[in-house]
């Protein structure tokens, strides 16, 4: 039996783990290391030294205040030949001895955040671990080294400010590496609400780059929470100093972190930005700040900016909608596994306040190809940003008698998005990113698709309570396979709700035929911002027998809501695959020939098929005639 290593002492070799994780800048006093990257651990022994199977160790790593193996936030694991880089493993990378150097990793997709290790018996060690784009496992994983040091090292770059006809470059210090700042950014995510109210789950969550942009886009501003800064939009600063006195993140992050939380005032836009940025890339997230010049500000979700003139041409407000005369923003770079393929890259993100999203000042991420695109379904708020960039202006004059006509305006917006480039001082034109040309064909396409989408989505925004149906991957006759009634609370207060959910065979002409499935919730609670998935289950043994040959099942949700009566209802269809039928030539095909083919069926059903026939026909194959194989 192997025997337990009794440790003396240990080093955690911070200047050399800290170097080879590129986080050495952070300081070498504490042990910084990236996510799917080995680091190194020298152990002194007591006694007996070690011996190649002949010595164990047991090893717990924890990260939040309620560690658990099944939200990735707790591992327990012993000693193997090799480190496994997919999940958490140990080696030992030294000759036998009483100096044990040993080699330990994190997944890739390992919680962000301050970590404890266990090791054995012998004592407790505390790390911060970080998101590592050099690692290809990492979804934050960036494929340019020179990229890399521009989008995560850099503690310096350019922010664009001025006017579209007038481009003004202003320098700006990230400083993410900095005596403390670190610290502070750790300190946002773990004053975050979420943090707050479920500490648990919130700490799994930070496994995910999306949830994390997130949580910094409403976590630098202080609208909701105790964030980093108070906006001001006025001349008066009384209280704190004007936005255009900063020139770094530094300071505001210190002021921030020894101050008790309190909001640092004044910021802006680009100081939004910048702080997001330097909070972004010191968790190891790529990320660029952003300038979008005449960005609109869409107050009602129509995509059109309504302006209004005086007789003189001067502007009249009447509306909320605005065109800022630039905005900036953010974008993180990082794959989005929630969406279909092709979305990946750069997702803009927002912590300026402007409009809430889900109850909060926050917004995004959101894929910049869904913006051009015009495809506002995806998450999040899609319909926002791609106002910003490519809202329609219509322009009215108001008369003096009160009468108004539409005027003619060659207004734009979203013009010159700008960021620095790679490299170099230089500024980078990143507008194809987010548009097509301004009146070409794909522009205008693009914001015809948008407009029909966000019309669906208003109308799902405005029910408060929403419901909706989703479906397995598979779903094949013969199987057992679960279908979801998905209930979200979009309200500001708790809901309690009767959820009936049934399932009844229908024709393809939609004649209903019998029941194959139902469930009756009477209680079903929903606290604000709660979604909630109802399964129900489709048993072949219940719906065998009522299915029609059009294979189909008509799933309907009925949500009752026992404070307003309201009723929402969500129905769809669904349709059973048959099993393939594979058909395979036998020899080689010729012209005019005979030509042999087996076919091939594997039942799926529980029961066995009786009396069962092949028919085949194929154009210049069966001369016209159908072939029956019994």
């Amino acid at each position: 039996m192997a025997q337990a290593l009794e440790i003396a002492r240990w080093d955690l070799e911070c200047e050399f783990n800290n170097t080879d994780h590129r986080t050495e800048l952070n300081g070498v006093e504490q042990l910084i290391v990236r996510r799917g990257q080995p680091f190194t651990i020298n152990l002194h022994l007591r006694s007996g030294g070690y011996k190649p199977g002949g010595s164990a160790l047991n090893l717990t790593v924890e990260t939040g205040p309620q560690p658990s193996d099944q939200y990735g936030t707790r591992a327990s694991f012993g000693l193997i030949d090799q480190i496994d880089t997919s999940r958490w493993s140990a080696a030992v990378t030294s000759p036998p001895g009483y100096m044990v150097s040993l080699s330990i990793c994190s997944p890739p997709d390992a919680p962000i955040g301050r970590w404890r290790l266990t090791l054995g018996q012998g004592g407790l060690v505390e790390f911060v671990l970080l998101y590592n784009p050099w690692c290809t496992g990492d979804v934050v994983y960036m494929d340019s080294e020179e990229k890399l040091t521009e989008y995560v090292l850099a503690q310096d770059g350019i922010i664009y400010r001025g006017s579209w006809k007038y481009l003004i470059p202003t320098p700006w210090n990230f400083g993410q590496f900095e005596d403390g700042i670190l610290e502070a950014c750790l300190r946002i995510l773990e004053m975050n609400p979420k943090c707050l109210r479920n500490p648990g789950k919130d700490a799994s969550g930070r496994k995910n780059p999306i949830y994390v942009s997130r949580v910094l886009s409403a976590m630098v501003n202080c609208n909701d929470d105790k964030g980093v800064l108070l906006g001001r939009w006025t001349n008066d600063y009384d209280g704190g100093v004007s936005p255009l006195s900063w020139k770094g993140s530094v300071e505001i992050l210190r002021n921030w972190d020894t101050n008790a939380c309190q909001p640092v005032r004044f910021g802006q836009c680009w100081v939004f930005a910048a702080v997001a940025c330097s909070v972004s890339r010191a968790l190891g997230i790529p990320c660029r700040v952003v300038t979008n010049y005449n960005s609109a500000h869409d107050t009602n979700s129509n995509l059109v900016i309504e302006r209004y003139v005086d007789e003189n041409g001067q502007l009249v407000q009447k509306s909320r909608d605005m065109i800022w005369n630039y905005h900036c923003w953010v974008e993180n770079w990082m794959t989005r596994p929630d969406l279909k393929p092709g979305y990946d890259g750069w997702q803009a993100m927002d912590p300026t306040p402007q409009e809430k999203s889900e109850g909060v000042y926050c917004c995004g991420p959101i894929p910049l190809k869904a913006i051009k695109e015009g495809e506002l379904t995806y998450k999040y708020d899609a319909p926002f940003v791609f106002a910003e960039v490519n809202a329609d202006v219509h322009t009215f004059m108001k008369r003096k008698d009160g009468s108004t006509e539409k005027i003619i305006s060659s207004v734009q917006v979203g013009l010159k998005i700008s960021t620095k480039s790679v490299g170099s001082d230089r500024r980078e034109d990143i507008t194809h990113l987010y548009k097509y040309p301004e009146g070409s064909d794909e522009e205008r396409e693009a914001f015809t698709k948008a407009n029909h989408q966000n019309k669906l989505l208003q109308q799902q925004t405005n029910a408060g309570l929403l419901i909706a149906i989703k479906v397995s991957a598979e779903m094949k006759k013969g199987c057992d396979f679960d279908v979801f009634a998905v209930v979200m609370n979009n309200t500001p207060n708790g809901k309690k709700c009767r959820l009936v959910f049934g399932s009844r065979a229908v024709s393809y002409n939609g004649i209903l035929g019998e029941n194959c499935g139902f469930k009756d919730l009477l209680n079903v609670e929903l606290a604000p911002g709660e979604e909630k998935r109802v399964p129900l289950r489709m048993n072949y043994s219940k719906y065998a027998e009522n299915l029609t040959e059009d294979n189909l099942i008509r799933l309907a949700a009925l949500l009752l809501d026992y404070g307003t009566r309201e009723a929402y209802l969500a129905v769809r269809n669904i349709v059973l695959e048959n099993p393939e039928i594979k058909v395979r030539i036998l020899g080689e095909p010729k012209e005019n020939r005979k030509l042999v083919a087996e076919i091939t069926l594997q039942n799926p059903l529980p029961v066995p098929l009786q009396n069962c026939c092949f028919t085949v026909e194929g154009s210049n194959l069966t001369g016209g005639q159908i072939i029956t194989e019994k």
